[in-house]
This record gives structure tokens, C-alpha cells and sequence, in this order.
């Protein structure tokens, strides 16, 4: 009978060749995650995020902006007569404004968004029949997403950058079996326009021209560039 490594040979021979051909296996290092990219907002003190939306607070989380949260209840109506730009603006502006009185020291961002059908306006809705509505607006048609976004600086006097960003968004046709069942998951009842386009209603959005986390509910690049312009740096 012979050896496993060929007819002939010593063992002692096969033992030698085993530990010049063999390797250790080390076992992979685990990579340590980049820390987030934070802006250098000079001396200012921590960011304030004018809302109380989660979502709002995960799309800066997820860019690596570092900030506090602070509610500003403003009641969110819309002015007769008023634009959908100057209503988001306008409700930006009093919610970063409401912070601010009471943190004069920090810099505040507020944001508010609103949704455009035909000459329509749509905030929140109310209940599950105005969701309802809402949806059955949008249905089959293009809307516009529109956030308002306001930045105080505090400085003397404190700077206000009021902007927005404007996405068009499409939706297919639903049924209204669709709508009911959306409804009864609970989704669309704190949403602007009765959807979450992160959520559940991705499934009918076939298309969007412009800035996804708009619709999602905050600019994010046009954030970003805010808060750089405001601490001086160059876009």
C-alpha cells in the first residue's frame, strides 16, 4: 500500500513538502467604518432641526450632518392667494423662526413640504377620507413635491436664507382597493399628499425629475450647500 502522496514516497518527505506548500488562513479583519463627514460650521453652535419628522432626521443623519432636534409647532395653513413656492417658504420660515426666538445663540434649519396638483394644495390630511381624496387627486397624474427650507444664522443681525426645491413626481392609476388598503396600513396620514414615496407608494411611482429626498421630505444637497455658504465655504 502506498502514501496519499504518491507511490514511493517517505512519510517524513510527504510532512516536509506539506509545510513549505501549506498557508495560514488568517481570518479577515473586519474593516472599521468611515466616521461621518460632518461640516465645519466655524463656531456656531449645534445645528437645530426645526421639525419633529423622522425622516427628516434620518435623510441628515444619513448625511453625516450632525444636529438637535427641537419641534416648532406653527400651524401649517395655506394663505389665500398664496403660491405653493410662497407657502413652503413662508411655512419654513416661521418654524425656524419659532426655534430660533428661543435658541438665538444656535443656527436653526426649518423645512415644510407640500404637494401640487392641478391649482390644488396639499398639506397632511386630516383623516382617512381626506388621505382618500388626496390620493384619488393624484391619481394617475403628475404632481409637484414641493420643501421650503429656511436657515438662521445667528449673527447681527441673524441671517435668513429662505430657498426651495421643486420635484415632479408621477403616479400610476389606483384602484380604489388600492387606496383603502394603502389607508388602512396607517402610511399615508402624516405625510404631505397622503404618501411616502420611501414607503409603501414606491410601488406606483414610475418616474420623478429632480431631487429624490425632496419628496422624501428635505433637499438634502440644497441643505448642504446652505450650511456651507453660511459657514463661508465655497460650493
Amino acid at each position: 500500500m502506498t502514501n496519499d502522496g504518491g507511490a514511493g514516497v517517505p512519510p517524513v518527505c510527504l510532512w516536509e513538502r506539506h509545510k513549505r506548500t501549506s498557508r495560514t488562513l488568517e481570518p479577515a479583519r473586519a474593516r472599521t467604518p468611515a466616521p461621518p463627514l460632518t461640516l465645519p460650521l466655524q463656531s456656531l453652535s449645534m445645528l437645530i432641526l426645526a421639525s419633529a419628522s423622522p425622516r427628516r432626521q434620518e435623510l441628515l443623519r444619513n448625511a453625516g450632518i450632525e444636529f438637535v432636534m427641537q419641534h416648532a409647532k406653527v400651524p401649517e395653513d395655506v394663505a389665500p392667494g398664496e403660491s405653493p413656492e410662497a407657502c413652503a417658504q413662508r411655512l419654513a420660515r416661521s418654524k425656524a423662526r419659532a426655534v430660533f426666538e428661543q435658541q438665538p445663540a444656535s443656527q436653526v434649519l426649518g423645512a415644510d413640504t407640500i404637494v401640487v396638483v392641478g391649482a390644488e394644495i396639499l398639506g397632511k390630511p386630516t383623516d382617512a377620507r381626506d388621505a382618500a381624496r388626496m390620493l384619488r387627486l393624484l391619481s394617475g397624474r403628475e404632481h409637484r413635491v414641493i420643501t421650503g427650507v429656511c436657515l438662521i444664522t445667528p449673527r447681527q443681525p441673524p441671517k435668513e436664507d429662505v430657498r426651495h426645491e421643486t420635484t415632479r413626481v408621477t403616479m400610476n392609476a389606483l384602484t380604489n382597493e388600492e387606496i383603502e388598503d394603502y389607508i388602512a396600513q396607517g402610511e399615508p396620514m402624516d405625510k404631505a399628499g397622503a404618501y411616502a414615496i420611501q414607503g409603501l407608494a414606491s410601488r406606483w411611482i414610475p418616474k420623478i425629475e429632480g431631487c429624490y429626498f425632496n419628496v422624501v421630505g428635505l433637499p438634502v444637497p440644497l441643505v448642504y450647500k446652505m450650511l456651507g455658504e453660511s459657514a463661508g465655504k465655497k460650493q
